[in-house]
């Protein structure tokens, strides 16, 4: 199990008592969860940790907690997950990320990603990796696209979790394959 990796600019790592309080105020944002479900409450936010923490012990990876390495702040984490819902793609690995909103615009979450792109591929030895996100995240389709992920438009889905006319039921999905 890997405990953390580095980046110029990051350090992805297992998560600390002290990201709690940063991360609730980070899930409470409307900036951050705008294509979300909803905003989460500071319980919800720490029963997220609690299965980040779960998912690390069963797979030996998971949701990094990123900081800057600079200063140490906490910016939000950067993720290998295995998504428990059903789909046509699944079993899957997702690449994702969520970042404070102080934070964007400065290719954090591409930087990030990258990191755990190589690693997923050169470390844990996976052939592929999904990631999906609504049709208005272009914030993150872009991250998507910088990674060389490629949309799979076939592959498009209602994602289960969410109920019928959900305005964020609809979900885009990408590819990306060891050998890209």
């Amino acid at each position: 199990m890997t405990d953390s990796l580095t980046t110029d600019r990051l350090l992805l790592r297992r998560w600390r008592e002290s990201d709690r309080l940063p991360f609730q105020k980070m899930n409470a944002d409307p900036r951050v969860m705008e294509f979300m479900p909803g905003l989460l409450s500071p319980e919800a936010s720490d029963a997220l940790i609690f299965r980040i923490h779960e998912h690390f012990e069963r797979y030996g990876f998971g949701p990094f907690a990123a900081e800057l390495r600079a200063n140490g702040a906490f910016l939000g984490y950067v993720s290998l997950w295995v998504p428990t819902f059903e789909a046509h793609f699944m079993p899957a690995v997702e690449v994702g990320w969520r970042l404070n909103a102080d934070y964007w615009g400065r290719g954090l979450a591409t930087e990030g990603a990258r990191a755990a792109v190589r690693h997923a591929f050169a470390e844990l030895g996976l052939n592929s990796l999904v990631s999906f996100t609504v049709p208005k995240n272009l914030r993150s389709r872009r991250v998507m696209e910088k990674l060389g992920m490629v949309h799979d438009v076939p592959g498009d889905f209602d994602h289960p979790q969410l109920p019928e006319g959900h305005p964020q039921r609809r979900h885009v999905l990408y590819r990306l394959n060891r050998e890209q």
